[in-house]
């Protein structure tokens, strides 16, 4: 089975990325950006430089943009033409505990705490321990209405596996400045999933290789770039299971300020987006600006080979 980790970073190599560099079992790509740093070198895993992306797909690159996370996208493309079977997308501070990465779910028939809700969504962090946090993405509408009453053992086969952080959680600006937590999950949650989408994010995550063509990182949407990925595929039919923490957040630094408004995109339209994409997934195109679009089509072409 071919495993291919995806991440990008402007960092000299962290303790995180040296630590994922190293497992075997693994290939990781590291996609750079412009402020990498130009000696950037990998042990083991492979570092696509800005000049390769372009070499690869100027257009796509020119959509994307550059000094933007949502450049990983490029490593999933890279994963897509190394045949991955499972793709794990992390960040460059997601310190790997032992054992991350094994013991996969994806693809198997899992017994789950299963949650039924009225809602048009589901947060997964308010079914955990740390009951009075939300995950980044949820609407904020929801938060008070969440009711995790409803739950049952089910058995559902998973197509992505989000695991979930310890340490600096996903949580929205807003959460995060009411209540700075330092979180440690405990494993008895999980794994957890539900009748309705889900936020999750793209780091600590892992896909079937199969799902590549219609997971992308969306650009010039903030923040919500790996929300609306997640819901996006939700809607087409993916099935993602949350599991125990596998990794420690120290996560890097950021100005709440700017990433609240990164977010305001979603306050302002998750809610309704949910709905729209229940009963058509492709009405998320109608949110979305018009180069983020073109980066999307641009980015499927390399599926349709």
């Amino acid at each position: 089975m071919k495993k291919v980790i995806v991440t990008t970073t402007i960092n000299p190599p962290t303790e995180a990325i040296e630590r994922f560099d190293a497992r075997s079992d693994w290939t990781i790509v590291v996609i750079g950006d412009l402020k990498t740093p130009k000696d950037y070198k990998l042990k083991n895993g492979l570092y696509i430089s800005p000049a390769e992306q372009e070499k690869y797909d100027q257009k796509l690159s020119d959509a994307i943009g550059w000094k933007c996370i949502q450049r990983r996208s490029f490593g999933l493309l890279w994963a897509h033409d190394m045949k991955a079977d499972v793709v794990a997308v992390i960040d460059d501070d997601n310190i790997p505990y032992e054992g991350w990465g094994e013991d996969l779910l994806l693809g198997k028939e899992v017994e789950v705490n299963y949650y039924d809700t009225d809602l048009p969504a589901f947060d997964p962090v308010g079914a955990t321990n740390e009951k009075h946090l939300w995950h980044r993405g949820y609407p904020l509408q929801l938060v008070p209405k969440r009711d995790y009453s409803r739950i049952k053992k089910q058995k559902i086969i998973c197509d992505v596996q989000a695991d979930f952080w310890n340490g600096d959680p996903d949580i929205d600006a807003v959460c995060r400045m009411i209540y700075a937590p330092e979180c440690n999950f405990e494993p008895g949650f999980f794994p957890l999933a539900a009748n309705k989408p889900a936020p999750f994010n793209s780091q600590n995550t892992f896909l079937k290789g199969s799902l590549l063509k219609d997971y992308f990182l969306f650009p010039h949407v903030g923040r919500m770039d790996d929300i609306w990925a997640a819901y996006y595929v939700q809607a087409r039919g993916a099935k993602v299971v949350f599991n125990k923490a596998s990794v420690y957040q120290q996560r890097n630094i950021h100005d709440l300020v700017v990433d609240m408004k990164k977010e305001y995109i979603g306050y302002e339209n998750n809610f309704e987006l949910l709905k729209a994409i229940s009963h058509d997934p492709e009405t998320l195109l109608a949110y979305l600006p018009e180069r983020s679009k073109q980066a999307f089509a641009l980015y499927r072409r390399h599926f349709n080979a």
